[in-house]
């Protein structure tokens, strides 16, 4: 019995299935993005120093003001997901502060999107900055799309300043990372995965997991995700997933899953549209029963970035919301967002 129709993870493992036809893995057009990226030196930022932690954000008088210009940072903003999150930040309402943190060779750039130009620094002063800019705009909210080697040092870096902030970047050490905010009392929503349907999917899989553990053992499980070749580590989501199939009983390891990052592959194999080769999230989880007699697949694919864009500015509203009620509970993650209900 098959419950869906299989897609060929390997040339191998297409001579393996029986003949049924491959699902497309196709996605809708993609959306241009009036954003560019000048390399200037012609704005320059006052820097504050100050030698204790700011307060995390300074609470609204009333409900009534909502979120409406609410001052986010937008860290990496040179990189594709920063630029669409600012984008879809502005769409709705908020307001990029004129200054954000990148990498070394990201110092002096100038960031111009719709109009409103945000110059970039590099590492050095990169406290004093953030200091300054949470001066100025004490209701800040920092959003991070950085890279993976620079999620531990810079949530310790927000949360020495004080200042909220959403992590969307994959990678680092999630232990230390959690263990860092909760440390320093400072709000934050983290989650490696900020699609909010995707994040629904992985809630399901939880709920089965916790409900239903042991239920798929002896099951043989094939992971394969396909990412622009930029991104170099398993993702988040991918891990997630597998961690509910292990509770499930699979066994299974991470340095199984099939990481698929040639264009050509990508292209011919996997179905991703040649206009998303840049920007996709494709992943297909396939269970064989012992016996070979029966088979799931679960598969989930995202071409572009707006749906990660989006759940990331609903993070922003929600964290803001918990920040300006004093919420008692400081670290949330996407569930979360989903489960408060006001999504836009």
């Amino acid at each position: 019995m098959a419950l869906m129709v299989k897609l060929p993870i390997n040339a191998a493992l297409a001579t393996q299935q029986h003949k049924s036809m491959p699902i497309p893995w196709s996605c809708g057009r993609s959306i241009g993005r009036n954003i560019s990226i000048n390399v200037s030196k012609r704005r320059n930022f006052l820097v504050a120093t100050a030698s204790t932690p700011a307060q995390s954000v300074e609470l609204a008088n009333t409900n009534t003001s909502q979120n409406v210009g609410l001052p986010i940072m937008v860290n990496g903003c040179t990189g594709k997901m920063g630029r669409a999150v600012l984008e879809a930040a502005i769409s709705a309402g908020l307001h990029p502060v004129p200054v954000a943190l990148g990498g070394p060779e990201d110092n002096g750039k100038i960031v111009d999107v719709g109009g409103k130009e945000i110059e970039i620094h590099g590492m050095s002063q990169r406290e004093d900055i953030l200091f300054s800019v949470l001066n100025e705009y004490p209701n800040l909210i920092v959003v991070d799309y950085t890279v993976p080697a620079a999620v531990n040092e810079n949530a310790a870096l927000y949360c020495k300043v004080g200042v909220p902030f959403v992590m969307g970047t994959t990678g680092g050490d999630r232990e230390l990372l959690d263990k860092t905010v909760a440390d320093s009392n400072v709000y934050a929503v983290i989650s490696p995965q900020m699609g909010k349907q995707v994040v629904a999917f992985l809630a399901a899989m939880e709920i089965m997991a916790e409900q239903f553990p042991g239920a798929f053992s002896g099951y043989h499980l094939q992971v394969m995700e396909s990412h622009q070749a930029s991104k170099l580590d398993v993702s988040g989501t991918a891990k997630a997933v597998i961690s509910c199939f292990q509770k499930l009983g699979v066994s299974f390891e991470l340095d199984q899953v099939q990481l698929i990052r040639d264009p050509k592959l990508q292209i011919e194999m996997v179905g991703v549209p040649e206009e998303h080769i840049y920007g996709h999230a494709f992943h297909m989880y396939h269970l064989t029963s012992p016996d070979g007699t029966v088979s799931f697949e679960f598969q989930h694919n995202v071409c572009g970035r707006s749906i990660y864009a989006e759940g990331t500015v609903d993070a922003l509203l929600f964290l803001a919301k918990k920040v300006r009620s004093r919420a008692n509970k400081r670290i949330y993650d996407m569930i979360d967002v989903l489960r408060e209900g006001n999504m836009r």
